[in-house]
Formats: C-alpha cells, structure tokens, sequence
C-alpha cells in the first residue's frame, strides 16, 4: 500500500492532466477532419452521380463508379489522418516515434518494390475511373483489341469482342484507348461506282437515300444530323469511290450503316448505276499485231 501511495505521489499530476487533455484535442479534431472530408467526399459523389446522367451513363453505373472513387478516397485519408493521429499521440505518451517511422519508410519501400505493378494498375484505374474515358456499354478499342466494355475497375478493364471472346487488361499496361461510342458516333462510308457513272448523279441518289432514312420512324430517331457526302475521295483500279459519313447517336452507327448500304444497293439497281467489281484490261502494244496474227493462224 506505501509503496501504491508513494508512486501516485511522484507522479506529475499537471503533465498528466495536461497531456490528457492534449490527447483528447488530437482526437477531436482527427473526428472533425474525418467528418469534413465525409461531407465534401458526399457532395463530390452527388456531383460525380450528375455529371454522369448529364454525359449519358446508365444512373446505376453512374453511381457506381462515384461510389467506388469516394470509398478509396475515404479509406486513403481515413488511414492518414489516423496513423497522424496515432503517431502524435505516441509522442504525447513519450513514446519516439522516430524507430517507428524508419521502420516503416524500409517497409513501405520493400513493399512497393514487391507490388509495383499492383500499385500502378490501382493508380492508373483510379484515374482511368475519375477521368471517365470509357464508360460500361461503349466500344472501345484498347491497346488494338476492339470490344463492348463490361467492366471497369481498379485493377483492371474488360473487353468482350464480336465473336464473346473476354480480353482482361491490367490498366497499367493500357497504352492506347480509342471510345467509337463517345457522345455521338458515325458511320463513314466508301461507295464504290463505275468509271462510266456520273459522279453528280450518283451523290444525288446516295443523299436521297439518306433523307429517305432521316424521315424513317425506326432509322431516324438514331440519326442526329443530315447525312454528309464528301465527294470523290480516290480513282481506284475499278471504281471511283465516294466518300460520305452519316451521324448517329451512340453505338447505332453499324445499325444504321448496314440499312443504309442495303438501302443503296436498291437505289442503285433502280437507277442502273453500276457497282463494278474487280477487273483488269489487258492493253497489248505495237509489238502486239504480230503475236495476234500467229494466235490467230494456229488455230
């Protein structure tokens, strides 16, 4: 009992008191950090969810894709603002902090050594996610490999091309990404007719096809802007090719081109426009008379 009585005796009850207090404030204001960071994360996530619809996401992967930035930036400040807070607390305690720091600046390196492609796949799909270059339902061409996107995370995005095959790509290893599916897309043609044909006639038939396909109640709606022809883009070796682009709402572009080309076809036969196929004329020069006459003398 003296001795319980002697120790509470030595004890610096004012640098207790006050050490406590200093504890108590650290924790405060580490729960009021955390709770301005929760209200201004909320209002970016309501933010991220309107600019989404606004673009034209689906609401439920709009919200998705917000609720996935703000949980890993929760979580990030979550674990900083604590380890600070735990660290100072330490300090108030008398514990050196130093040993505790140096410790975890080598396990911080080893770790990052070990798992450098984990954390440049993570940090390249956070802003792969944030920057919204792709969305789930476009199509997109990554890294050369076309496909519809069916999931895009952290770590990594999904591809299934035309014939179902799945293509999984590490976001750190995404190098190129083209979106056929951004806001609006098109339809570019190349119409091929014969060298006989009158290139006026033929962009007259192409651009009454075209508004005949604006006014259609099933292919329209697709259709955002007049049918634009550019002209005569190339002589190739058996056709004078047109070239021309038709507008549409997203992903509706190979829709509304294969009617469009069925569409021609008709028009075409109807106005006895010639499609050539691929041919050759053989021209024989003055030294040519003489090797016809022997053709013709052998048989």
């Amino acid at each position: 009992m003296e001795l319980v009585l002697e120790y509470f005796q030595e004890v610096q009850w004012d640098d207790l008191i006050f050490s406590t207090l200093r504890i108590l404030l650290i924790l405060v204001m580490a729960w009021v950090i955390m709770s301005v960071v929760r209200n201004a994360l909320g209002r970016m996530q309501r933010r991220l969810v309107e600019s989404g619809k606004r673009q034209g996401d689906v609401p439920s992967e709009a919200s998705k894709r917000a609720e996935t930035l703000v949980r890993l930036l929760r979580q990030a400040v979550m674990i900083v603002v604590w380890v600070m807070a735990l660290l100072v607390i330490l300090n108030e305690l008398g514990v050196s902090v130093a040993p505790i720091l140096a410790s975890a600046g080598v396990l911080g390196l080893a770790v990052g050594f070990g798992a450098q492609n984990l954390v440049r796949d993570v940090i390249s799909g956070f802003f792969f996610i944030l920057e919204n270059q792709v969305r789930v339902g476009d199509v997109a061409v990554v890294n050369g490999t076309g496909g519809l996107v069916e999931a895009i995370n952290f770590r990594t995005l999904v591809l299934r091309d035309l014939e179902g095959k799945v293509h999984i790509f590490p976001n750190g290893t995404i190098d190129s990404v083209t979106n056929l599916t951004r806001e609006w897309s098109a339809y570019v043609f190349d119409i091929g007719v014969a060298y006989k044909e009158d290139t006026d006639k033929v962009v007259g038939i192409l651009k009454s096809v075209g508004e005949e396909m604006k006014a259609d109640p099933e292919y329209g709606p697709n259709i955002i802007e007049d049918m634009e022809i550019f002209g005569v883009d190339k002589f190739d070796d058996s056709a004078v090719v047109i070239k021309g682009r038709i507008k549409t709402l997203p992903i509706k572009q190979w829709y509304v081109g294969r009617e469009f080309l069925r569409r021609v076809k008709y028009a075409f036969d109807a106005q006895g426009v010639e499609i050539p196929f691929p041919h050759r004329t053989f021209y024989f020069g003055d030294a040519s008379p003489p090797v016809l006459a022997r053709m013709i003398n052998r048989e």
